[in-house]
């Protein structure tokens, strides 16, 4: 009895061993470690950025459109539920004529029924000078009545590959008719 316990427990280690090491060879086909000097990637460096997001919803040619809302959401003090798509010119001044420095590309939405709070989904992608074809990604809440809103930069492109950061947004002018606003941006990224 004792013998065939030992044979046994021989037979079952030796099945664990060969599935463990056959599913070692498959993982690191699928995932391995990786040190940064092999992706190329250098010293990590701290960068600020700052320029001015132009959001047009008033114009004939906007930056910004509605393109989708909730049955309430004409009802609602915030307009919960209504979805904008933009494409909002990033400048170096709060005028609309400062040099053109990227784009504000995504989605936000109206995502709160108690203030004016905004869930925040876009790239900024920027095409001026060495961070032409580099993108940030920003996801967050933006409660844009707030003096000073802070939302977390989630990764980039280009020269922002594997950023992480925040973005800091001031309002620079807003007009209640039109809904047009200029916001300040410093954007703050650990980047390599």
């Amino acid at each position: 009895m004792a013998k065939l316990l030992i044979l046994i427990t021989i037979f079952f280690s030796t099945i664990a061993a060969v599935a463990a090491s056959g599913s070692s060879e498959e993982s690191h086909r699928f995932s391995r470690n990786l040190s940064p000097e092999s992706m190329g990637l250098k010293e990590e460096k701290l960068s600020h950025l700052h320029f001015y997001f132009h959001d047009i919803i008033s114009s004939p040619k906007p930056t910004a459109v509605r393109v989708a809302e909730a049955a309430m959401t004409n009802k609602s003090a915030t307009v919960f539920g209504s979805v904008f798509m933009m494409d909002d010119p990033l400048t170096v001044g709060p005028e609309p004529s400062s040099k053109l420095v990227g784009r504000a590309q995504g989605i936000y939405a109206s995502a709160s029924q108690e203030e004016m709070g905004l869930l925040m989904v876009l790239n900024f992608a920027f095409m001026e000078g060495k961070y032409n074809g580099s993108t940030l990604s920003v996801l967050g809440r933006n409660t844009i009545f707030s003096k000073v809103r802070e939302m977390p930069i989630v990764g980039g492109s280009g020269l922002f590959r594997f950023a992480r950061g925040y973005a800091q947004a001031r309002t620079h002018t807003f007009n209640l008719k039109t809904g047009d606003a200029v916001v300040e941006y410093n954007v703050y990224v650990f980047h390599y």
